[in-house]
This record gives structure tokens, sequence and C-alpha cells, in this order.
């Protein structure tokens, strides 16, 4: 039997099972004891706990109005149960299949493209040496993400124009004709993503340069000095450092890959791409805002949600598995 002294108090012993030569012997702590060594820590925690009660889990309750007929005057709770009668509506509309295209199609291009971008933008930015140059491409690929969702589509709308805009005239210069983007619904995919890249790659790329900042420098000077180049640096070095980084922000990306944000979308929208713009988000807002259909699309948005909960266990598991990096 082995006897270690326990910190709380000292002057007792404490009775443990006989470890193995070599084991740590890891003192487990019951809830009054963690909260009296690390109540600073808790009381720091507090303020991100009262906001995310008050402000994300308490309304919560107002998604049971997705299995109700509801009534303003009667309220929630006064409201007539239906049970899955707005889920069955959604699944069997003509839309349904239409909306789950479009959203899937936007979202996994937006990841195909969006997600390595970051990385090699943070590689490149990692590897140049003149500080000033680094600042001044920082700066300038920084800068779109601080554009406003509404200035940023019309300057779409201004550069895409047929007549006016600066893209159609770059295209008319080189001998082509000027294309309507936002008037044919091929276009309207690949202008939603690419203007989403130019504008969040810059942002993106901070986490990764935050990641290569702690990369042990005389790991670089130790493969220097082996002869390694420097794109056998990056490879062996950099990417293997930063990769946990890389498997949680692909988890997160894949736990949001329904969830296309309506206000760009809706700005962007008319008439003539309509086919390929309505996506899940802009439909739950002309449902339930325009339209008051406020039970139906409670359930078109929870129905987004747990699919984006369902893919975001799903990826996690897979990416525990096949590496040691995963949210839980």
């Amino acid at each position: 039997m082995t006897f270690i002294l326990s910190e709380e108090p000292r002057h007792k012993f404490r009775k443990v099972k006989p470890q193995k030569p070599g084991a740590i012997i890891k003192e487990k702590l019951n809830i009054s004891t963690q909260f009296k060594r690390w109540w600073q820590y808790y009381v720091l925690l507090l303020p991100a706990i009262v906001f995310f009660a008050l402000f994300c889990y308490g309304p919560m309750y107002g998604v049971i109005i997705a299995f109700k007929d509801f009534v303003a005057t009667k309220g929630i709770w006064g409201s007539r149960w239906v049970g899955f009668k707005h889920f069955s509506r959604f699944f069997n509309s003509y839309y349904f299949g239409q909306l789950i295209r479009n959203t899937l199609t936007i979202s996994i291009y937006g990841l195909v493209v969006g997600f390595p971008l970051p990385i090699l933008l943070a590689l490149g930015l990692n590897e140049l040496k003149n500080s000033k140059f680094k600042k001044f491409v920082q700066t300038v690929t920084y800068a779109p993400y601080f554009i406003s969702t509404v200035v940023m589509c019309g300057m779409i709308i201004s550069f895409l124009s047929p007549t006016t805009g600066i893209i159609n005239k770059i295209i008319e210069t080189f001998g082509g004709h000027a294309i309507p983007f936002l008037s044919q619904e091929k276009w309207f995919s690949s202008v939603y993503v690419w203007s989403g890249v130019w504008q969040g790659t810059g942002w993106g790329s901070i986490i990764y340069l935050a990641a290569l900042a702690g990369v042990d420098p005389q790991l670089q000077e130790a493969a220097i000095l082996d002869g390694a180049t420097r794109l056998q640096r990056i490879r062996y070095i950099n990417i293997p450092y930063i990769l946990p980084t890389m498997v949680i922000m692909l988890i997160l990306s894949a736990g949001n890959i329904l969830s296309v944000g309506y206000e760009k979308i809706y700005l962007l929208q008319n008439p003539l791409n309509a086919n390929t713009s309505e996506v899940i988000s802009t439909y739950v807002y002309k449902t339930g805002l325009i339209n008051a259909q406020y039970s139906f699309s409670t359930a078109v948005g929870l129905f987004n949600s747990v699919v984006n909960l369902a893919l975001l266990a799903l990826v996690n598991f897979f990416a525990s598995k096949v590496s040691e990096t995963s949210l839980w």
C-alpha cells in the first residue's frame, strides 16, 4: 500500500491503490474541492455562462412552436399541438429538394475553395522576411473583412453590371462579351463563393498565423543545418504543427455546412437567379418574417439545426478516429 500527501489538509495521509513502476498518480478531486481550489477561474467564466444561458439557451424553449399551430394571441402554451405536421409539410413540399440542393452546393463549394486558401496565405506570410511588405499584404487581405454585407453586395452588383461593371469592361477589353453574372443561374454560386473568399481569406489566416508563431525556431534552424529547403520545412515542420488547428476548423466548418447566411444571398437574389440562390436560410426568412408562418419556419430552422449538429458529431467522430484532435 502506497501513501501520498493530499494537498488539503497536508497533515493527513490518504490511501491510494498500488501503481505500476513509473506510473503517474492522478488525484481525483470532488466538485467542492475543485471549486475551492480554482474559484477564481470559475468567476472569470461566470459572465460567459450567464450570457449563453440568457441569450442562447433561454430562448430555445420557443422551438416548441415548431410542433404547434402558433397563434400570437394565444401564446406559445395556448396554441394547439400538431406534432410533426409542419415537418411533414416541408419534407413533402415542392421546394424541399431544391433548397437542400442549393444549400449543399453553395456550402460545399465554399468549403472546398475557402478552407485551404487561408492556410496557404498563412504559410506564405509566415515565410516573408520583409516586415514592411508582410504588413502591407496583411492589411490588404484583412481589409475586406470589415466591409459590411450591404456595402459588399452593392460593390458586387456594381462590379458585375453587364453595362458599367469593371469586370465586364475588362472582359470586353480582351475581346469577350459582357456576362450578366447576377441574371444567369449558373453564375450565382461562383459569385457568392469567390466574393466570400476575397472578403474572408485574410481574416481566416490569422488563426493559422498565430499557430505558426508557436513553432520552435530551433526546429527550423536544425532543418536548415540539415540542408532542408523552404518547401521541405513547410511540409515537415509547419504543416504538421498547424494540423490540429486545421482539423478543429474543418470540424467547425462541417458543422455549419447547412447554415448559409441569408443576408448576402437575399441582397444578391433576384427572380432570374432564384432557382439556384434560394437556400434554407432565405426560405425561413421569407416564410417566417414576411409571410408570418411562424410555426412552419421554426420547423424548417429546427430541421436545419439538427442536421448541422449531426454533421458536426459525425465529422468530429471521424476526426477522433483518424487523428488525435477532436472537439470532444
